[in-house]
């Protein structure tokens, strides 16, 4: 793809240069013919021939953080003993048996 983008910016570039030199064209003639023929063509096919490209870097950018996600939530488990928060089947903030019960100051 990138020698037939080489090729095309060349022969744009030799038409350019034709213009400006020609007796009857004019350097800003030469410069329109460059942009116009050559650069904004180019871009706008780079862009569109590059687009499976760009899906696919984001698609395999998007599974690694997916693994490193998972991976990181598989060694949190490992350190709070295999067993994951809130997993025990209690409330969280459940009142340990055996513990002081509150004093209720009277009036």
């Amino acid at each position: 793809m990138y020698l037939v983008v080489i090729a095309w910016l060349y022969v744009t570039l030799m038409m350019a240069i034709a213009e400006a030199t020609s007796p009857m064209g004019s350097v800003l003639g030469a410069l329109i013919t460059f942009v116009f023929y050559g650069l904004l063509p180019l871009s706008i096919l780079i862009y569109i021939l590059g687009t499976p490209g760009r899906r696919r870097r984001l698609r395999v950018r998007q599974q690694a953080e997916q693994q490193a996600w998972e991976q990181a939530r598989a060694k949190a488990q490992e350190a709070s003993g295999g067993i994951a928060p809130d997993a025990g089947g209690e409330a969280p903030a459940a009142a340990q048996p055996g513990g002081v019960a509150p004093v209720r100051e009277e009036r």
